[in-house]
């Protein structure tokens, strides 16, 4: 496949990507003579880590068995950092050492001295892929999880083994100030000021250090914390990520007596609302841009740290998302253009995709982010056809970078791939949503050009809640210049696990039966509706099988598609569901 009017925005980010290489390697040279940040002298106090900790797992860990992010190994007696990694997101996971809070947790001395001998391992031998160990994010990740569990490491150590500690704070301190001097990425900017702030705090000697990450911190909050609250990446589980490193943080900064930044507090306050705007009812998180498997012990735990029990804002227009509530029922809608490629390392094709729910039960649903994948899954995952939204031909609104086209095109991509990662490299640049309400009904009038530079065709999705919440109604049409016989329009309803789905009077109607028993009615005018095959990602096991409502149709002959999501009560009596309203000025 060509990159084709895409391969010129490949060209300059991969132009772009090599000028930071340069000042990279460049700082890299200079840091040689760099005199170096001064090892701390005593550690003050260790902060609270709020994830939650399992003491199972110190038992696992001390028997040789280290299972991360769905994979795992036994070591049989050697060290967890002489195995070539299964996956990245593993290998992340080991060299972050957020597992000690579980050692922490076990609370007996076989466990910490287990702690201090895998951390004396890692720094003092070169076992272990050091270069993903070195990356600025695993390094920062490291350096919290180093300082949050010290009493663990240090209790019970000599003093030889304290003085090796703080030297290793001081190394780690050092090398992250280099990789932000070097011109990290975004999100890597982000994570070493809030590890160096950690580093700053908490330990004694390190004044100049923390003003300067102070300084770095509010510049990457402002820059990435939108003013509604989401993060510039448009991934939630970004979002809860940095609320859990981001309260304690505001803690030590109290507990210090030092002036608590404004950006952090103003950003802690912004973000809270906006997790509860992705929030179902059964306490999981929409699968939007990255987002996973939702740990809902971690999630139910980070709100209770919401000092204002803020309720979930239903409008985020710098985010580009949207939320609709009536009766039980609740839906969450993409309505944003893809991140900056920096941030967009996860973002998925999926504007104008929906998530539907009735209580506790998803209805509706994206296929969401594997936790257990290889790269052709993760790939499929950020799909287009992967959200219940509409494609054209079964092709992404989005192009993400991957090795093909010509050899010039194949060379930059491999450049980005192994630079930043799988970026967006072109994908909607307009997209329009227009809320409103009428006569008690919600309203939401969205679209994007995403395909209007190959297939000169805009998508418009029109949705009505209704006030009960018993019936969600939308209209897909697709217009523009490009409307050729050839094109297809493809519309997907990905169901949660559970739902049985079953066609009746000749595919108008789909019937949708609830795990719990709760029956729904799908229709859609013209056309046919087919339940056909598809695979739910998010799930902590891999993947698991589920079915998808899909509707067909050409915009040059069929404008549009209408269909509706009706909850049934004792009779079932079908009727063709009438075309959505568009959104007037004044609504």
């Amino acid at each position: 496949m060509d990159w084709g009017p895409d391969r010129w925005r490949l060209y300059g980010l991969a132009f772009r990507e090599a000028g930071r290489a340069m000042r990279e390697a460049m700082v890299w040279g200079a840091s040689k003579v760099f005199v170096g940040t001064p090892t701390p002298t005593r550690l003050l106090f260790a902060p609270q880590d709020l994830r939650t900790a399992d003491p199972t797992i110190a038992t696992d860990i001390y028997s040789g068995f280290f299972a991360f992010a769905g994979r795992a190994i036994t070591t049989g007696g050697r060290s967890p950092f002489g195995f070539v990694p299964p996956s990245r997101a593993w290998a992340e996971a080991l060299y972050g050492f957020g597992w000690l809070r579980h050692l922490r947790a076990a609370g007996t001395a076989l466990a910490q001295a287990n702690a201090r001998s895998l951390v004396d391992e890692f720094v003092s031998s070169r076992l272990g892929d050091r270069q993903l160990a070195n990356d600025t994010q695993v390094m920062a990740r490291r350096l919290i999880a180093f300082i949050s569990q010290s009493p663990l490491i240090l209790e019970g150590a000599d003093h030889g083994f304290y003085q090796r500690f703080l030297k290793i704070i001081g190394g780690a301190v050092r090398d992250l100030e280099r990789h932000v001097r070097a011109g990290a990425l975004p999100q890597q900017q982000l994570m070493a000021a809030i590890a160096l702030c950690y580093a700053g705090l908490c330990c004694e000697g390190l004044d100049k250090t923390l003003r300067r990450a102070t300084r770095l911190l509010v510049r990457e909050l402002d820059r990435q914390v939108l003013a509604d609250g989401g993060h510039a990446s448009r991934n939630p589980r970004i979002l809860v990520d940095l609320l859990f490193d981001l309260l304690p943080l505001r803690q030590m900064f109290a507990s210090r007596e030092v002036d608590t930044p404004e950006a952090l507090l103003n950003a802690i306050d912004r973000m809270l609302p906006m997790v509860r705007l992705f929030r179902h009812g059964d306490g999981t998180l929409s699968h939007f841009n990255g987002m996973g498997v939702t740990a809902a012990d971690h999630l139910a735990t980070l709100l209770t740290y919401d000092d204002m029990r803020s309720q979930p804002i239903h409008h985020a227009a710098r985010s580009g998302y949207e939320r609709m509530e009536a009766g039980s029922s609740l839906l969450v809608a993409d309505v944003g253009a893809p991140p900056v490629p920096a941030l967009s390392t996860e973002a998925c094709a999926g504007c104008l995709s929906f998530e539907f729910s009735s209580g506790a039960q998803r209805i509706v649903v994206n296929c969401g982010t594997p936790r257990i994948a290889n790269d052709a899954i993760l790939q499929a995952s950020r799909s287009t056809v992967a959200h219940s939204t509409a494609s054209i031909d079964d092709m992404s609104s989005c192009q993400i970078a991957s090795v093909r086209g010509n050899w010039l095109d194949r060379i930059a991509a491999r450049f980005l791939l192994h630079r930043v990662g799988p970026v967006v490299v072109a994908g909607p640049q307009r997209v329009a949503a227009e809320r409103g309400e009428r006569d008690h009904v919600q309203t939401l009038h969205a679209s994007h050009d995403g395909y209007v530079r190959r297939f000169g065709l805009t998508h418009e999705r029109r949705i009505q809640l209704s006030s009960t919440g018993d019936r969600l109604e939308g209209e897909d049409l697709f217009w523009g210049e490009g409307s050729s016989t050839s094109r297809e329009a493809i519309i997907r309803f990905h169901l949660a696990p559970g739902i049985r789905a079953s066609r009746a009077q000749g595919g108008r109607v789909v019937m949708l039966v609830l795990p719990n028993r709760e029956a729904w009615q799908f229709s859609a005018s013209p056309g046919e509706a087919y339940v056909e095959d598809s695979i739910f990602l998010a799930v902590p096991d891999g993947m698991r099988r589920t079915e998808q409502i899909v509707l067909a149709f050409r915009p040059s002959e069929t404008p549009s598609v209408r269909w509706r999501f009706e909850r049934l009560a004792r009779s079932f009596n079908p009727t063709p569901p009438q075309a959505a309203e568009p959104v007037s000025d004044q609504a």
